[in-house]
C-alpha cells in the first residue's frame, strides 16, 4: 500500500478512518477553490457592481449566525461525518444550481443571493462537525500530527482548485467553475460514509432539548477567557478582512492586476503559504500559543494594505503566501487547543460558538465594503480595514491569559477534566499542554 512507507514516519497515516478523512479534505477544498473564484466573477460579470458583490458574499456568511449553532448540537448528537455529508449536499445544491443558471442565462441578483444563503448554510453546519470529527479518529498523542497533515491536504486542494478555477473562469466563464464545485463535493459522500469511527448513539426520548444543550455549550465557552477574547478579536478581524480583501480584492484584481487569473494566483499563493505553514507546524509549536494566535490575527492587516496600495501582483502574492504560513500554524494550534481543553462531548457545541462569534460580523463587512468603497474609494476602505484589524488585535494583548498560557505542560486548571479543561480558565501563569493545532471554515 502507498500509505505504509509514509506511515513509518507519520504513524497517524496507519489509521484507516483518518486516511478516508484525508481524501475528503483534499477533494472538498479543491472543489470549494473553484467556487471562491466562480462566485465573485459570476456576480461581477453579470451586474458589474461592487455593491451587488457585497450582497452576495454577505449572503454566504449570514447563515453562520443561525446554523453554526444548530450544526454544533447535531454533531454532538450524531456521527459528525453524517452531519458533514448533509452539509456538503446542501453546498452541492447551492453551487450546482448557481452554476447551471450562469451557464444557461443571467440569473437575477435575488436568485444569486438565495443560492449563496443555501451554500452558506452548508458551510455553517460543516464547521462544528469538522472540528469534532478529527479528535474521534486519532489518539490525543497524534492530534497535532493529524491536524497538520489533514490541513496540508485541505490547503493543497484549495491551492489547486483556486489556481485551476481562475484559469477556467478566464477561459470558459464562472458557470463551469461553480458546476465543477458541485461535482467535486458530491464525490466526497462515499469517502465520509466509509468512516467507521465517530459514531454516536441516536438521541432517545430523554435527550436534553437543543436549548439546554446550547446552554451547556455556552457555559463551557465562557469559562475560558483565552477562548472568548480571541473569538471577539476575530469577530472584528474577519469583518474587516472579509470586506477589504474577499469583497474588494476581486475588484482590485479586475481593475489593476489582470482579472480572474490574477485573483486565482493570489488565492493560490495564499494556499501555498498554508501548505508551507502545515509543514512548519509538523515540527514547530509556539511556546505561547494564544499570544501567537492574537499576533497572527494582527498581521492579517497586511493583505488589505497591499491591495489598497495596489502593489504589483508578485508582491501581493508574496504577502498572501507569507500570511498563509502564519495563519496555518495558528490554525493548527487553535485546533489542538480546543481538542485538548474542551470535553469531547461539548467540543462541537463550543466550536459552533467559536464560528458563530468569529463570523458574526462578517456579513456587516461584506455589506459595508461595496457601498463604502463607492463613497470614499477602494484604497481608503482597505486602509480603514487594516487599521481596525491592528487595533482590535492590540487590545486583545491586555488579558493576562493570552500572554501567559504556555504549550510545554498541561495546565493544572485542566487536569480536573482528565486533561480537557472542563472547569475554569487555563492561565494564571501556569503552563499548558505541549502536545507533539477557525474560521475560516474551509
Amino acid at each position: 500500500m502507498l500509505w505504509r512507507a509514509p506511515a513509518r514516519r507519520y504513524p497517524v497515516l496507519a489509521i484507516r478512518d483518518f486516511r478516508f478523512l484525508l481524501a475528503d479534505r483534499l477533494i472538498a477544498p479543491a472543489s470549494v477553490g473553484f467556487s471562491m473564484v466562480g462566485v465573485s466573477f459570476a456576480v461581477l460579470n453579470i451586474t458589474g457592481s461592487t455593491a451587488d458583490l457585497s450582497y452576495v458574499l454577505a449572503a454566504q456568511v449570514a447563515p453562520m449566525l443561525v446554523f453554526s449553532l444548530v450544526g454544533g448540537v447535531a454533531a454532538d448528537r450524531f456521527p459528525p461525518q453524517r452531519v458533514i455529508i448533509a452539509a456538503n449536499l446542501i453546498c452541492v445544491a447551492g453551487e450546482g444550481i448557481f452554476g447551471l443558471l450562469v451557464l444557461t442565462g443571467r440569473p437575477p441578483l435575488w436568485a444569486m443571493v438565495l443560492l449563496e444563503v443555501l451554500n452558506g448554510t452548508g458551510v455553517a453546519i460543516f464547521y462544528p462537525a469538522s472540528q469534532a470529527l478529527l479528535p474521534q479518529l486519532v489518539p490525543e498523542a497524534l492530534l497535532q500530527e493529524a491536524s497538520s497533515i489533514s490541513r496540508l491536504a485541505m490547503n493543497s486542494g484549495q491551492m489547486a482548485g483556486a489556481a485551476a478555477g481562475g484559469l477556467l473562469v478566464a477561459a470558459a466563464g464562472p458557470g463551469w467553475a461553480l458546476t465543477l464545485c458541485a461535482v467535486g463535493l458530491s464525490c466526497t459522500v462515499p469517502l465520509l460514509l466509509a468512516i467507521r469511527a465517530g459514531r454516536r448513539p441516536q438521541p432517545g426520548p430523554h435527550t436534553p432539548s437543543m436549548i439546554i444543550e446550547l446552554r451547556e455549550g455556552w457555559a463551557e465557552f465562557r469559562s475560558h477567557t483565552w477562548l472568548w477574547v480571541i473569538v471577539i478579536q476575530f469577530c472584528l478581524v474577519l469583518m474587516a478582512f472579509n470586506g477589504a480583501f474577499l469583497v474588494l480584492g476581486p475588484v482590485v484584481a479586475r481593475a489593476h492586476l489582470g482579472g480572474p487569473a490574477a485573483w486565482g494566483a493570489i488565492t493560490a499563493s495564499d494556499a501555498v503559504g498554508l501548505i508551507a505553514g502545515g509543514l512548519v507546524s509538523l515540527r514547530y509549536t509556539p511556546r505561547r500559543p494564544m499570544l501567537f494566535v492574537v499576533l497572527t490575527g494582527g498581521t492579517m492587516a497586511i493583505s488589505p494594505l497591499a491591495l489598497g496600495l495596489v502593489l504589483p501582483l508578485p508582491v501581493v502574492c508574496l504577502v498572501a503566501c507569507g500570511l498563509g504560513v502564519l495563519v496555518e500554524v495558528m490554525m493548527v494550534q487553535w485546533t489542538v487547543a480546543l481538542a485538548t481543553r474542551i470535553p469531547s462531548g461539548k467540543l462541537a457545541r463550543v466550536s459552533s460558538y467559536d464560528v458563530f462569534g468569529s463570523t458574526a460580523a462578517m456579513p456587516v463587512g461584506a455589506l459595508v465594503a461595496g457601498p463604502l468603497a463607492a463613497a470614499i474609494g477602494v484604497p481608503a476602505t482597505q486602509f480603514a480595514a487594516a487599521a481596525l484589524i491592528a487595533g482590535a488585535s492590540a487590545l486583545c494583548l491586555i488579558p493576562r491569559d493570552i500572554r501567559t498560557i504556555r504549550s510545554d505542560r498541561l495546565d493544572a486548571a485542566d487536569i480536573g477534566a482528565g486533561g480537557h479543561g472542563a472547569g475554569g480558565d487555563p492561565g494564571g501563569g501556569q503552563d499548558t499542554r505541549g502536545a507533539p493545532v477557525p474560521a475560516l471554515p474551509r
